[in-house]
């Protein structure tokens, strides 16, 4: 399998970053909930989340091939990506600031 660095590329690999970071935060408050003896449903939105996130990433990324510049589009989808990314990462920094006190 060749992993490259070609646009393409990069576009699978923000959207494997905002599932990751989605299923990392997801397993921490699992785990949570678990631990603390209480299964709070809680965590069923990250069905909201997907419908948000991802379904708008994919739709800008869609758009594409009507886009006249070629990269406008892809600008976008690069930074609602990286927020998406940069909201589960504080999302679990939260998690754990919460653990320790």
């Amino acid at each position: 399998m060749d992993y490259g660095f070609t646009l393409g590329d990069w576009v699978v690999y923000t959207m494997w970053g905002v599932f990751g970071f989605m299923i990392l935060d997801f397993v921490f408050a699992f785990a949570r909930s678990f631990w603390s003896g209480s299964f709070d449903t809680t965590f069923l939105g990250y069905l909201k989340d997907i419908v948000f996130y991802v379904v708008p990433l994919n739709f800008i990324l869609s758009m594409t091939s009507i886009d006249p510049t070629h990269y406008t589009l892809i600008v976008l989808y690069f930074l609602g990506g990286a927020s998406v990314i940069v909201k589960y990462v504080v999302d679990i920094v939260r998690r754990f600031q919460s653990l320790a006190s």
